[in-house]
C-alpha cells in the first residue's frame, strides 16, 4: 500500500478532479490523501461558477505536515489557481523528491485546441513551472502543444513532431512524458517518451525511449475522463508496473468506463466512478 497525495482542486457538482481520483486509487488499494488548491462550484463549461481559492490553507497545511512528519510514496498535481500556489507546490514536491518521493503533474489547462474558460497564457507558464520537477507529466496534446510552443493542428501530427514534442516538455524537467488524445499519423494514440533511467517507477529501459498505444475514439467527450486515466495510470506505477503497460491498463478502463455510461446525457457531470469501480 502507498501513501500518495492529490494537489487538485474539488469540485463540488461534478464527479472530476479529485472527486473522481480519490475511489480509484483507494480501490487500487493505495492510502490517498489530498491538498485543495481551490473549491469550485461546477466544471467551467457551464458557463457561470464560483471558485473559492485555497491559498491560504495550503499555505498553512504544508508546514504541520512536514512537522508531523506526514510521508507520501507520491504526489500528483493538478489544477493551479496562482503563481503563489505553483511556487508553493513546486517547492514542496521538490522537498519531497529529496526525500525519494515520485511526483506526477497532470497539467490542466487546455483541451480541443483551446485554454479552458478562465485559463491565461500565465497559466501555461505555471504549469510549465510545475513540469520541471516532474517525475512523469501526462498532457492532453492541446496541453502538450501550449507547452512545447509549437502550433495546434486538428489533424495531428506525424510520429517525428510527436516525438519532437515529447523532447520539448522532457527539456523543461520531466523525467519521463506522455501525451494523451493525440492524433498521430491519422491515429488516435497515447504516445510516450521513458525517461533516460528508471526515476520513481518501473521502466523497460530496453524497449527504448519512445512508444504509442492506438486506440479507437468513443464518440463521447465526458468530463474528468483525464482525470480517471491519470488515477489509474498512477495507480499502476505505483504498483510497480511498467510505464507502457500501466498506459494501456488506463486507456482500457477509460474505453470502459465511457461505453458503460453512453447513455448518461449531460456530459459536465462526468462519470459516476463509484457505480463503475468493478471495470478496473
Amino acid at each position: 500500500m502507498k501513501q500518495i497525495l492529490l494537489i487538485n482542486d474539488v469540485v463540488g457538482h461534478s464527479h472530476v478532479g479529485m472527486v473522481a481520483m480519490l475511489p480509484i486509487l483507494t480501490h487500487m488499494g493505495h492510502s490517498t490523501y489530498n491538498l485543495p488548491t481551490a473549491l469550485v462550484s461546477n466544471t467551467l463549461d457551464y458557463g457561470h461558477f464560483n471558485v473559492m481559492e485555497t491559498t491560504d490553507y495550503m499555505r498553512g497545511a504544508i508546514p504541520v505536515w512536514r512537522q508531523l512528519g506526514f510521508h507520501f510514496d507520491a504526489v500528483c498535481t493538478g489544477l493551479m489557481f496562482s503563481e503563489e500556489q505553483a511556487r508553493l507546490v513546486s517547492d514542496y514536491c521538490r522537498q519531497l523528491h529529496g526525500e525519494g518521493t515520485t511526483i506526477f503533474v497532470d497539467p490542466i489547462m487546455a483541451d480541443g485546441g483551446h485554454l479552458y474558460n478562465g485559463m491565461t497564457q500565465r497559466h501555461v507558464e505555471l504549469m510549465r513551472e510545475m513540469i520541471s520537477v516532474a517525475d512523469l507529466t501526462f498532457p492532453n496534446y492541446t496541453e502538450a502543444c501550449y507547452l512545447a510552443e509549437v502550433p495546434y493542428r486538428q489533424e495531428g501530427c506525424s510520429w517525428q513532431e510527436a516525438c519532437e514534442m515529447m523532447d520539448r516538455i522532457a527539456a523543461l524537467g520531466a523525467k519521463s512524458v506522455l501525451v494523451t488524445s493525440a492524433r498521430v499519423d491519422g491515429k488516435n494514440c497515447v504516445v510516450g517518451r521513458r525517461g533516460s533511467e528508471a526515476q520513481g517507477f518501473r521502466q523497460r529501459l530496453s524497449e527504448g525511449p519512445y512508444f504509442r498505444i492506438d486506440y479507437e475514439e468513443i464518440p463521447k467527450a465526458f468530463h474528468g475522463t483525464g482525470d480517471i486515466f491519470s488515477a489509474v495510470l498512477i495507480g499502476h506505477l505505483m504498483n510497480d508496473e511498467p510505464l507502457r503497460d500501466s498506459t494501456q491498463a488506463a486507456v482500457t478502463v477509460v474505453s470502459r468506463l465511457i461505453e458503460r455510461n453512453m447513455e448518461q446525457q449531460d456530459v459536465c457531470l462526468g462519470i459516476p466512478i463509484e457505480r463503475c469501480l468493478d471495470l478496473l
